[in-house]
C-alpha cells in the first residue's frame, strides 16, 4: 500500500476514535465511529486476497448494521426526551437497542458471530488493529451510558462472552480465531464490572491491549497462523518462543503475569458487591479459557527435541523486523503485576 494512503488511513483511525471520546453529542459520536469503520476497511481488503475481501464485506455489514441501530436508538432517545446528549440516555427502549449495537460493535456474545470469521481472514497486523484500537470508541460510550444500562442486560452479555470465549477456542487451530475468542472471553471480563467500577473497567482495557498486541506481534515476527506452525518457532528464536508461552499464560489470566491483575481486581469487586455466583462462574469460565492457552504453551515449548512432532523444521532466517515494540510490550505484558497499587492509584 502506498505510505501515503496508509497514513492518511491511520490518521483516519485516530481521527474517528478522537472525535468519539471527545464528543457529548450522539451525531458526533456517531460520524466518529463511521469514520473508524471507514478507515479500517481499505486496510482490510489490502492484500486482495478472497479471504480478506470476505472478511471485509463481513465486517463492513456488520459495522454498518450496529451504526444503523446507534443512529436509531439516539433519534428515538431525543424524539421521547428532546435531548440529543450522551449523557441523556433515559429513554429504556433506546438504551436497549444502543446497548445491543455496541455490544454488536465490540464482539459480545450473542452478537459475536462475525469476529472469529474476520479476524481470520485478515493479516496478523490489521488483526491486531482491529482487536485492539476499534474496540476504544465503543467502549467510551458505554462507560459513559454504563450508568443508564440496565444492569441484568449487561451481566447477560458479560457472563455469556466470557462463556462463549471459553467454549469457542477449545476446538480450534488457527491461531487467529483463537485470539478472537479470547478477545471474546476478555471484553465479558470488562462489561461485568463496568456498571460497579468503571475504573477496573479501563485497567482491564489497558492489559488486554498490551498482552493482544504482544501476542500479535510475537506471532507476525515468527511468521505463524496455525498451531501446528507454532510447534516449529522454537527453532527458529528459543528465546522469543519462551517469552509468547509466557505471555499467552498471562492472556490465560496466570499468576504473577499481568493478565492476573485485572481477574484478580474485577473478583474481589464482584465479592464486594456481594455476587459470589456471578463472580465463580467468571473465574470458572477462565479456567476454560486457560486451557486453550495451555494448549498452545504445549505446541510451543513441550514438543521440542528429542520429542517428535509432525511439522517440517523452518529455514532459520534472520528476521527484519522491528523487535523494539515487541520486546517493550512483552515486559508490560509480563511484569506490571508488582504496579498494580500504583495503576489503582492513578485509575481512581
Amino acid at each position: 500500500m502506498n505510505p501515503y494512503v496508509f497514513a492518511i488511513l491511520l490518521s483516519g483511525l485516530g481521527l474517528g476514535t478522537t472525535l468519539t471520546f471527545a464528543s457529548s453529542h450522539w451525531l458526533l459520536a456517531w460520524m466518529g465511529l463511521e469514520i473508524n469503520t471507514l478507515a479500517i476497511t481499505p486496510l482490510m481488503a489490502q492484500h486482495h486476497h478472497p479471504r480478506a475481501v470476505e472478511a471485509t464485506t463481513k465486517y463492513f455489514l456488520t459495522q454498518a448494521t450496529a451504526a444503523a441501530m446507534i443512529l436509531f436508538a439516539s433519534t428515538t432517545n431525543a424524539w421521547m426526551t428532546g435531548e440529543w446528549s450522551i449523557n441523556d440516555m433515559s429513554n429504556q427502549t433506546a438504551t436497549t437497542i444502543f446497548t445491543i449495537a455496541l455490544a454488536l460493535k465490540i464482539g459480545l456474545a450473542p452478537v459475536h458471530f462475525w469476529m472469529p470469521e474476520v479476524l481470520q481472514g485478515l493479516d496478523l497486523l490489521t488483526g491486531l488493529i482491529l482487536s485492539t484500537w476499534q474496540k476504544l470508541a465503543p467502549f467510551a460510550l458505554i462507560i459513559q451510558t454504563a450508568h443508564t444500562i440496565n444492569p441484568q442486560l449487561l451481566t447477560t452479555l458479560a457472563i455469556m462472552s466470557a462463556l462463549v470465549g471459553g467454549w469457542g477456542g477449545l476446538n480450534q487451530t488457527q491461531l487467529r480465531k483463537i485470539l478472537a475468542y479470547s478477545s471474546i472471553a476478555h471484553m465479558g471480563w470488562m462489561i461485568i464490572i463496568i456498571q460497579y467500577a468503571p475504573q477496573l473497567t479501563l485497567i482491564a482495557l489497558g492489559t488486554y491491549i498490551i498482552m493482544t498486541s504482544a501476542a500479535f506481534l510475537a506471532l507476525k515476527t515468527s511468521f505463524t497462523t496455525k498451531i501446528n506452525t507454532l510447534a516449529t518457532t522454537w527453532s527458529k528464536s528459543p528465546i522469543l518462543a519462551a517469552t509468547t508461552a509466557l505471555v499467552l499464560l498471562s492472556l490465560g489470566g496466570l499468576p504473577p503475569l499481568t493478565g492476573f491483575l485485572p481477574k484478580w481486581l474485577i473478583l474481589q469487586e464482584l465479592a464486594k458487591q456481594d455476587l459470589p455466583i456471578i463472580a465463580t462462574t467468571l473465574a470458572l469460565t477462565a479456567l476454560i479459557s486457560l486451557y486453550f492457552y495451555l494448549r498452545l504453551c504445549y505446541a510451543m515449548t513441550l514438543t521440542i527435541s528429542p520429542n517428535t512432532n509432525n511439522s517440517t523444521t523452518p529455514w532459520r532466517t534472520k528476521t527484519t523486523q522491528n523487535s523494539l515494540p515487541l520486546a517493550l510490550l512483552i515486559m508490560a505484558a509480563l511484569a506490571l503485576l508488582p504496579m498494580t497499587p500504583t495503576i489503582i492509584t492513578l485509575t481512581t
